[in-house]
């Protein structure tokens, strides 16, 4: 089997390849797929099997090398679908644990998150619990949580973007709510989004969620769900997360990531993203430097 392997660091490419190479016998890289921002790329072609994946990323781990690494198929090709999650990969917060601060309980609510992430709690029943703890919240603290608190990730847009420009559909997709969900995908450029309804009475938050719940499993059948409306396959897709809900969606697509992700994920996902930022998800596809959009 043919492989191509993707490294991407904060560093010149002379020091990349030297600390990528003793991984792969000293084998020269194949092309530089460019720099930008102080980040570069480059690729390597060499015959291996897909496990080669986990036995480089944890050689580099035990030396210390903060380089992000995809191992795929020589003949990947430039995904046609980019799903990706929202909190803690789009962007930088968990806009649960941010809503939960201005009823001055984040830190209860963020301990049942990170267990939820983890794959350590039900979903469903991690979010109705702690939904349910915000209930008579007004609903300008929402207004207020995403102004004041929500922000992109770096590289955010220039993935969306650039893969728009590539002819890819984007969807964000969000075990989080609507509310957000639509601003997010606004300002990082998402043509579509699915999350979850907090329940309000109009004027404060009544502890309820819209039923039915955007999970696991959601997740996945909305990615399948835009690959029958494209017309292509699993194959062609990007899925993106850090969460445990995430992996269902992260092992069907034919190139998934873990963003700075659990454990659990990590674990199981075919490349990882934990040095860099999301233009290594561009890179990883093939992408040149100079391809790249905003």
């Amino acid at each position: 089997m043919s492989l191509r392997i993707v490294a991407v660091a904060a560093m010149d490419a002379a020091k990349l390849e030297a600390a990528i190479s003793p991984e792969l016998g000293q084998v020269a890289p194949s092309r530089s797929l460019g720099t930008v921002d102080g980040l570069v790329a480059l690729e390597w072609a060499l015959p291996g099997k897909e496990e080669t994946a986990a036995r480089i990323r944890g050689g580099l781990a035990r030396r210390g090398v903060h380089a992000d690494v995809a191992v795929l198929p020589a003949d990947e090709k430039k995904k046609q679908l980019l799903i990706s999650d929202m909190d803690s990969t789009i962007i930088g917060q968990e806009c649960l644990d941010e809503l939960a601060d201005f009823a001055g309980l984040k830190a209860e609510v963020s301990a049942i998150t990170e267990r939820a992430m983890r794959g350590e709690l039900d979903f469903e029943g991690a979010l109705t619990t702690r939904v349910a703890m915000l209930k008579g919240l007004g609903l300008d603290a929402l207004e207020k949580a995403y102004a004041e608190r929500i922000t992109l990730n770096p590289g955010a847009t220039t993935l969306v973007e650039t893969m728009k420009a590539g002819g890819a559909e984007t969807v964000l997709v969000s075990g989080g709510f609507t509310f957000f969900t639509s601003r997010v995908a606004a300002a990082a450029g998402f043509a579509a989004h699915r999350g979850n309804t907090l329940m309000d009475d109009g004027s404060t938050l009544t502890g309820e969620v819209g039923r039915p719940i955007l999970g696991r499993e959601a997740k996945l059948a909305a990615l399948d769900e835009f690959v029958t409306a494209g017309g292509i396959s699993r194959a062609d897709v990007l899925a993106m997360g850090d969460g445990a809900n995430d992996l269902a969606m992260i092992k069907a697509a034919g190139l998934g990531i873990a963003y700075r992700a659990k454990p659990i994920v990590a674990a199981e996902a075919g490349a990882a993203i934990d040095h860099t930022d999301l233009r290594a998800a561009l890179f990883f596809q093939g992408y040149r430097a100079d391809e790249f959009v905003g």
